[in-house]
């Protein structure tokens, strides 16, 4: 029976042998690209002008096709390219040498390389790692190895880092439909760190912490992107008699655990189905399925995906799988069966991508009427322990499709096939592509070597910060909670809060510029404020004031909004900002009670709620919240 997460505790994962890495890609946050000098960072869903590209298979120097590079000509993909005038030029595709590589991007990813205690590279070589579904169109992305065994500490032992890379990000897919896909290059070569762990976490939970303890490192610096899509992140998943499946894409860190569970109960599934499959007898070398044409058949079907098929002018395809039964309908995932890992090929490799694709003796829900499935199990004649799928589209595609699924049966036979998957929504992961094969970098003779010297080390060494398990550890001493600590670090703006709190705040000041920064700035930034354009300086000298009393709490958000366009002090004099004697705040609280006092009918309560309210919109910022309300109450 399949365990769901949560119910596996770090014994059950040892025992199946769980093993997981990670590929976490963190985007910089230069001004420029990474080897061309186009603007980094504008996004934008306008395009000037749109490129069609094919991607065909060429042999390699040893005579071999990439497995990868096959299963995307199968697909007979047309990729569409749409370029906005202000972030692309021909460097992107291929027709302009590169530029020398970025500094700024690589002091860095040096500095990152240092936070995790890589052993530096003292000569860089760019090396072209070949990318064949069309995310790049030149076919491969510059990158190249900055720094290699490092380690992050986590509980009481070391996560080793296998290598930290400095390469060009990819273009965005904006949709994939059937034989077409889009991708916006705005984000195309911009500088990406890709920092890549060995195999040493043990447990889904594990998984999360040590993606969350990478993500603080590289934020702590303050000079990564921040946002949706500046940091993916790829899992590395396997068990005993498994394989390394990569999982590519995943959103969220706190989505990994429930992710990396169910994969490793799929290749668990696999594996026993591999066993049942060798138990009948089966050798993936030697197995072949049968093919029919059906169309004429079920011409007359009621079943409204084939029946709307056949009226397009559509063939539909019968695939019998011998010693198959009982196969399609194994569970695999929560809420899946094999019958998926069939359907998943069918869609990405035919393009095939509108559900449901397939249709098998072992689906559940709506299906064939029985007379039709005796009509057509009386052609195809399977066996006792077969079972037959069938498959739709044009000619081309239903014979792609149909041809699929003999493949996927030969390398359930086999057990865990070498794939990069998909994650998805609800916890579970789909199939993407065909694992790339193990050869797919090779040395840019466009670029010479690069010598990282003594002094350049020296310099960015004396501005490492501190890294963020110590950083924690002395925000607890400050009071601190948890949750605003991962805040701060997150945010990209502990450098700020550290000079903040050197001015000797108490601890109540200390969790004003705490929740400034984490909660504040954040609800700001929702509203279309643009934070981001606020020098840290400005942001000290508010802070400053503040602490000298020139201001209160309560105007810190009006503040914050006027220093988007202007300094403090320009902001602070807009708001024409004074501090208000006490006698000056009696009297509006005077005025206002005279005002209410006898309109209002709730009752002495409701009465001091209006008049705290009244006073404080016109007051706010120029008198203490704290004390302009127990003047109201002893009023």
């Amino acid at each position: 029976m399949m365990k769901l997460f949560g119910e596996m505790g770090p014994e059950d994962y040892r025992a199946m042998g769980f093993k997981c890495g990670l590929e976490i890609h963190q985007q910089l946050l230069t001004e420029k690209k990474l080897f061309c000098r186009c603007p980094a960072g504008l996004y934008t869903t306008e395009y000037d002008a749109e490129i069609l590209r094919h991607m065909r298979p060429t042999l390699s120097e040893l005579g071999e096709y990439d497995g990868t590079a096959l299963m995307e000509f199968k697909t007979k993909k047309e990729i569409i390219y749409r370029l906005n005038n202000k972030s692309v030029c021909t460097y992107e595709f291929d027709d302009t040498p590169p530029f020398p590589i970025n500094q700024e991007a690589l002091d860095i990813a040096l500095e990152i390389a240092m936070l995790l205690k890589c052993n530096l590279i003292s000569e860089l070589h760019i090396s072209r790692k070949q990318y064949l579904d069309g995310s790049i169109p030149t076919g491969f992305q510059r990158t190249t190895i900055v720094g290699i065994d490092g380690e992050i500490p986590y509980r009481r032992r070391k996560i080793r880092i296998l290598q930290l890379g400095l390469e060009e990000d990819a273009c965005r897919e904006i949709a994939d439909i059937g034989h077409t896909r889009y991708y916006n290059t705005d984000r195309l070569g911009m500088p990406l760190a890709e920092i890549v762990t060995y195999a040493d976490m043990h447990s889904p939970r594990e998984v999360a912490d040590c993606a969350q303890i990478i993500r603080s490192l590289t934020r702590i610096t303050g000079k990564v992107r921040t946002g949706i899509g500046s940091a993916r992140q790829d899992v590395n998943v396997s068990i005993r008699g498994g394989t390394r499946v990569e999982i590519k894409g995943v959103p969220r860190i706190p989505l990994m655990p429930e992710l990396v569970h169910n994969e490793a109960m799929r290749q668990k599934a696999l594996l026993e189905i591999r066993e049942e499959l060798r138990k009948r007898g089966l050798k993936a070398e030697a197995y072949k399925a049968k093919f029919y044409e059906m169309s004429n058949l079920l011409k007359k079907t009621n079943y409204k995906p084939i029946k709307s098929a056949i009226r397009r002018g559509l063939l539909v395809k019968a695939v019998v799988l011998p010693k198959f039964r009982d196969i399609l309908s194994y569970p695999t995932q929560p809420h899946t069966v094999f019958e998926k890992e069939i359907s998943d090929r069918v869609r990405v490799i035919a393009c095939l991508d509108k559900l449901p694709n397939i249709l098998s003796t072992e689906t559940e829900g709506e299906t064939l009427e029985s007379g039709e499935w005796k009509k057509m199990l009386q052609v195809t004649r399977p066996g006792e322990q077969d079972a037959v799928v069938l498959v739709w589209g044009d000619r081309r595609d239903s014979e792609t499709g149909a041809k699929e699924i003999e493949i996927r049966a030969k390398e359930a036979i086999i057990g865990v096939p070498n794939e990069t998957r998909q994650a998805l929504g609800d916890g579970t992961n789909g199939f993407e592509r065909i694992l790339p094969g193990p050869n797919r970098m090779y040395p840019d003779t466009d670029l010479p070597p690069i010598e990282i010297s003594t002094e350049r080390i020296e310099r960015i060494s004396s501005l490492i910060p501190e890294p963020p398990w110590e950083k924690e550890a002395r925000y607890k001493k400050m009071g601190i909670s948890d949750d605003m600590t991962y805040a701060i670090i997150s945010s990209g703006r502990s450098r700020i809060f550290d000079k903040i709190v050197s001015l000797n705040l108490t601890k109540k000041q200390r969790i004003i510029v705490a929740v400034t920064i984490t909660q504040v700035m954040k609800h700001l930034s929702r509203k279309g404020v643009n934070i981001q354009r606020i020098p840290d300086e400005e942001i000290y000298k508010m802070f400053s004031a503040y602490k000298n009393g020139r201001f209160f709490k309560e105007m810190i958000p009006s503040l914050l909004e006027k220093m988007v366009n202007s300094s403090f002090e320009k902001a602070y004099r807009d708001l024409r900002l004074t501090t208000l004697d006490t006698s000056v705040v009696k009297t509006e609280i005077d005025k206002a009670f005279k005002k209410h006092s006898k309109k209002v009918k709730g009752g002495r309560l409701q009465l001091e709620k209006i008049i705290m309210g009244e006073v404080m919109d016109r007051i706010r910022g120029k008198a203490d919240g704290k004390l302009v309300k127990e003047l109201v109450v002893s009023n």
